[in-house]
């Protein structure tokens, strides 16, 4: 009865979603898929390194991240960005595969003369047309937000290739638009109180600028530009999200520029930065409520960040004049010829996204900076800088001598901390300060031994020196000691090898599963093949690494769970999201009760078998129930070797003819060479029926037959709670586990959404000591089933040894 209400409540909830009302007035078409399909909704933080995230979690600025990583079972990991450790870098490995798809957020193309800034559609669409021949597109079938590149998407928003709504919100009626608009006042009103707040914190920002020796009219024209990119967009992003989870598209990415924004604007560290951060955990909340609330697809939330940013001091602040201007003296004074063009020479990609919202209508009202030109002349001398890292491109090639001299002078009279160009062999040379060096054979000379991926940067770095598109000489800001230099007017950069800007993160679920590697970081291939896998686009890979290889061979994690037919709270049937559960807490045995094999009400499924074969585990399984083909009963399963002992059914009240057969299964299974037999059971409900039941289990038919030496394990749905005579009569012989921990209190496993009862239990052996025990209760597991898994972690040195000397072994 209490299933049915969950269940109802669920359908009304699904019933009322305002998300679900808004696709069907909007017209908005939906995605058909298999019933549980996978779904993955990818968000992108952009710019924010591991650490500053840890910083803001720790200062509790992200509340919902936090929650996910305490309570829903997810792992901090760290990502690598490779290089250039920009977003069209990293999303073009990501999307396609395709590593060091640019040389630089902002460079001259080699084919057209080109000056290619990752902002404008025609550089995004013409670097997306040449790498997407590499590899299988990511987002194939899905959308993208606020994204360098579509990655493949059938709907792309607000991203260079598609500005402003894509055409399936610009095609819906007004009548349509207005309800949508109806439909979310509280967002559009939560919208406009937080672009005053935030134009109220930009006074304090446009006062930096003043003393900063900005333009005043400048900087007062942007501060509603920067405001509408950290909060309109983000919202806006974030309703189109929800829509999609709704619509049941198969992969949905979204990249959250706020915090970017404000890091290159005041600093990664800074306090508006950081205020960012709130804003964009609160959007992440949202959008996994409605991820899982969805009825379309089973919906996993992956976060990462596609880079981070180093804390630098602007070239022009420094030494009072541009990049360009001092290349162009250093040229002037060695060939004799000026600098022809450096068209980014103070602009870096602050303000620049808000091209995102739309055409040339928008950005008469939010305008953004123009640069000096589009395209080159083939004898110009040209300077490219987005960032710390800038190419020189010369109208001919450089002799070996003028090279060195050139990267000398530039090190020593530009002030330049680094001067890196390709060697001809694949490696790099670079003129630093201290001397003269080779990558990637000097890595450690060039970045020291303390960086964090120095092999890494040191193979990467070559890479874009040796891209087509990289420039004769190649300057970059970051030094070893001290605050590094970017070329643009900005506090926060990132392109370059430094240790920030190229360790980023990824926030992922326990069960994702993820390639096998060398190194103990993520790049964004990894991440791409993690996702491919999930969405079932490549073979299921085997598990990352064994959990026995992890634990010592004398530790046993064992779990009960009552699985209902692997019909969840909502009312939706998933032997995967059944195998999900106990896939995140790896035990080495599983009893499982109430499984459906051959039954027409759950798809005529054989449950044990499927989840067994997605854990990659042997199993037994007895029917307590039989008709014909149908059958219903208890499972156990495990990756150690065991054997059948026994499977039989309980009695029941001989009065009650009508009551549910009952049953327990028994196995052996070897640890060590040492047998330790479990048993599975799952009792009735009516209490004399429990009681003739354990005296039955305690009899010499089970625990006290003669072929059962022991150690024991007991576990299953007993229906009983603790004060029982049933759990009393087992206490004589076992040790209830959740009462063998003094600094734990006995947790709850039904009913799953609001457990109140300690009815699955596992009781042990004296000998076998208790480690500890867990009932998780995160929102998958609270959905699958109406009772909640209980896992304990076992020690079996005792029993072991006490075995092993019996037998005479040493």
């Amino acid at each position: 009865m209490i299933t049915r209400i969950s269940n109802l409540v669920h359908a009304i909830g699904h019933l009322l979603s305002r998300s679900e009302w808004m696709v069907r007035i909007l017209g908005l078409p939906r995605v058909t898929a298999k019933p549980m399909a996978p779904g993955l909704v990818l968000i992108q933080i952009d710019g924010l390194s591991r650490s500053q995230l840890e910083r803001a979690l720790g200062a509790g600025k992200m509340p919902f991240l936090s929650h996910l990583l305490m309570h829903e079972r997810y792992h901090l990991h760290t990502l690598y960005s490779g290089l250039p450790s920009t977003t069209s870098a990293v999303q073009g490995e990501l999307f396609y595969g395709a590593e060091t798809a640019v040389p630089a957020f902002g460079y001259r193309d080699s084919k057209s003369g080109q000056i290619f800034r990752m902002f404008e559609p025609q550089s995004a669409a013409s670097v997306e047309s040449q790498i997407k021949v590499r590899g299988v597109p990511l987002l194939q079938g899905g959308s993208a937000y606020l994204d360098v590149y579509t990655g493949g998407a059938a709907e792309s928003h607000f991203c260079p290739a598609a500005l402003g709504w894509g055409n399936a919100l610009r095609g819906a009626n007004p009548l349509a638009l207005a309800t949508f608009v109806l439909m979310n006042a509280y967002s559009l009103l939560r919208t406009g109180v937080l672009l005053v707040l935030e134009l109220m914190l930009a006074v304090g920002d446009l006062l930096r600028g003043l003393i900063d020796g900005r333009n005043f009219l400048k900087e007062l024209k942007f501060v509603p530009t920067r405001v509408a990119i950290c909060i309109l967009l983000r919202e806006l992003v974030t309703i189109g999200a929800k829509l999609d989870v709704t619509r049941g598209l198969p992969v949905i990415h979204l990249n959250f520029l706020g915090y970017d924004e404000q890091a290159h604007r005041r600093g990664p560290s800074s306090m508006f930065a950081h205020w960012t951060l709130k804003g964009i955990d609160d959007s992440i909340a949202r959008i996994w409520r409605a991820a899982h609330r969805s009825r379309a697809r089973v919906y996993d939330l992956w976060l990462y960040a596609d880079h981070g940013q180093e804390d630098v001091e602007a070239y022009q602040k420094r030494y009072g004049r541009s990049v360009g201007s001092a290349v162009a003296e250093v040229f002037a004074e060695i060939r004799g010829q000026g600098l022809s063009r450096h068209p980014e020479e103070a602009l870096g990609v602050e303000t620049q996204r808000i091209r995102h919202l739309g055409g040339r209508k928008i950005q008469r009202i939010l305008p953004v900076y123009k640069g000096d030109g589009d395209k080159t002349d083939g004898g110009d001398i040209t300077v490219t800088a987005m960032g710390p890292v800038g190419f020189v491109y010369l109208p001919d090639a450089l002799g070996r001598s003028e090279r060195d001299r050139l990267a000398t002078d530039l090190v020593a009279a530009a002030q330049i901390p680094m001067v890196l160009a390709r060697n001809g062999d694949g490696t790099a040379l670079v003129w630093t300060r201290a001397g003269r060096y080779r990558l990637p054979q000097d890595r450690t000379a060039v970045f020291g031994e303390a960086h964090p991926f120095l092999d890494a940067v040191a193979v990467d770095m070559p890479k874009i020196c040796n891209h087509p598109d990289a420039g004769d000489l190649i300057i970059c800001g970051w030094e070893r000691q001290g605050r590094g230099i970017t070329f643009p007017v900005e506090n926060g950069a990132h392109g370059g090898p430094g240790p920030e800007e190229t360790r980023a993160f990824a926030l992922l679920p326990d069960h994702a599963v993820l390639p096998r590697r060398s190194n103990s970081y993520l790049r964004p291939r990894d991440l791409r093949e993690a996702a491919l896998t999930h969405l079932s686009r490549r073979e299921r890979a085997k598990p990352r690494t064994s959990h026995r290889s992890r634990r010592s061979p004398r530790k046993l994690r064992v779990m009960t769970y009552n699985v209902h037919s692997c019909i969840g709270m909502d009312g939706r049937l998933s032997t995967n999201r059944i195998a999900r559960v106990i896939a995140q807490y790896e035990p080495d045995i599983v009893a499982l009760q109430e499984l459906d094999v051959g039954r027409r009400r759950t798809g005529r499924a054989d449950q044990a078998h499927l989840v067994a074969r997605h854990m990659e585990m042997a199993y037994h399984f007895h029917p307590t129930i039989q008709l014909e083909e149908e059958r219903y009963g208890n499972a156990i399963l495990s990756r150690l070797p065991m054997c059948l002992v026994k499977a039989g059914k309980l009695p029941g009240l001989a009065r009650w003819p009508v009551t549910e057969p009952r049953g327990a299964i028994w196995v052996a299974v070897d640890v060590d060479g040492v047998e330790i037999q479990v048993i599975n059971t799952h009792f009735g409900l009516n209490p004399r029926e429990r009681l003739a039941q354990v005296q039955a289990l305690l009899g010499r038919d089970w625990l006290a037959h003669p072929d059962c030496p022991g150690p024991f394990i007991l576990l299953g749905d007993l229906n009983a709670r603790p004060a029982s005579s049933v759990c009393r009569q087992l206490s004589v012989a076992l040790r209830d586990v959740q009462l063998t921990l003094s600094n734990q209190r006995p947790k709850m496993t039904w009913f799953s959404p609001f457990p109140a009862s300690r009815i699955d239990h596992i009781f042990v052996d004296p000998g076998i000591t208790v480690l500890s025990v867990d009932v998780p209760q995160t929102r998958l597991t609270r959905l699958a089933s109406d009772h909640l898994p209980l896992i304990a972690e076992l020690c079996l040195d005792e029993v072991i040894l006490a075995s092993k000397r019996r037998r005479g072994d040493s």
